[in-house]
């Protein structure tokens, strides 16, 4: 009859063959030092002052007791890989799904941008916030690329600063390197092809990349999934459905340089008043052929009482004290 292994004689049986083939590779090391030392004792008659190697085989030895099979230390200190319980579930997949969402910060905000006859417009406002919490209430979310191009900032706060930063680097490097400033849509795709490259590692960026180059103005969107698409018209954020619908109304190609920088400002102080993650100042900025342009930085608080007045309340009837004669 064939006796079953059990689980301590497999786990004394592995320790075995591991000692027996860490035996033989120190084996093999001693064989070759010794040669070593041969050769240079048998050198020494022709070279002087010669110093003999030793080698230090303190470092591989364990002095931390770590555990191994069955819960137990190993006698050589070498031990087993660290293991976790798996979630009782039969839907792991699922369960998966609601922990990254049970931990996913709820982020706020609200950019724009639209191309017109005489060039880009973007905005944006300057509230940093997650859920209910407002941390900031002056976050620069319209980051200078370079003198021609901007980026808007939606989603992360901090991978929204660092891989906008990388792209100016990358499009300065590109300037040096070809003697000509990078176009708005090699730019755009250089950081599509970076955010594409970190997919599904936990990154939050959605942001619109606008600017000016040798084929006129340009207007790109861009999400960490590494999307990409090209338009005249882009809002990005919680407030942007607030902000569409001022564009939709007011949007047209002919506009100027004021009129568009009002519509745009407008857009952003509708989309604070009714989205409470959206707030701060309304930042707006024009691109056009000789490079970008800070127009405006207005409280919307102060925006709320321009667009409406509040308007002193008429008395219709008022009381008096009777006069005694």
């Amino acid at each position: 009859m064939r006796s079953t292994p059990t689980g301590s004689n497999i786990g004394s049986q592995v320790t075995l063959l591991f000692k027996k083939s860490l035996s033989h590779t120190f084996n093999l090391l001693s064989v070759k030092i010794k040669r070593i030392n041969d050769l240079f004792y048998t050198s020494r008659s022709k070279v002087s002052m010669v110093k003999i190697m030793k080698f230090d085989f303190s470092g591989l030895e364990s002095s931390a007791p770590l555990y191994g099979l069955n819960n137990g230390l190993l006698s050589d200190g070498f031990s087993a890989a660290p293991s976790f319980d798996l979630p009782v579930t039969s839907d792991f997949d699922g369960f998966q799904k609601n922990s990254i969402q049970m931990v996913k910060p709820a982020k706020g905000t609200t950019t724009l941008a639209f191309i017109f006859k005489d060039g880009v417009m973007v905005a944006a406002d300057s509230r940093a916030s997650m859920g209910g919490y407002i941390s900031s209430q002056s976050v620069k979310k319209i980051i200078e690329i370079n003198p021609y191009m901007l980026g808007t900032m939606a989603g992360g706060a901090a991978d929204c600063q660092f891989w906008h930063r990388n792209l100016g680097i990358k499009c300065r490097l590109h300037e040096l390197a070809n003697k000509r400033r990078i176009s708005v849509t090699g730019a755009s795709k250089l950081l599509a092809n970076i955010l594409y490259s970190y997919r599904g590692m936990g990154l939050s960026v959605g942001t619109m990349i606008a600017g000016w180059d040798e084929k006129g103005p340009g207007l790109y969107y861009v999400d960490s999934e590494g999307g990409r698409l090209k338009g005249t018209k882009f809002s990005v954020g919680s407030g942007s459905p607030y902000a569409y619908g001022v564009l939709d109304s007011g949007y047209k190609y002919d506009l100027t340089i004021d009129e568009a920088a009002e519509l745009a400002r407008r857009a952003i102080y509708h989309a604070t008043f009714r989205d409470g993650a959206s707030g701060g100042v309304a930042s707006v900025y024009h691109v056009g052929p000789n490079g970008w342009t800070k127009l405006s930085g207005d409280d919307v608080g102060e925006l709320h009482y321009s667009y409406y007045p509040v308007e002193p309340a008429t008395v219709e009837h008022e009381m008096t004290e009777a006069v005694v004669a």
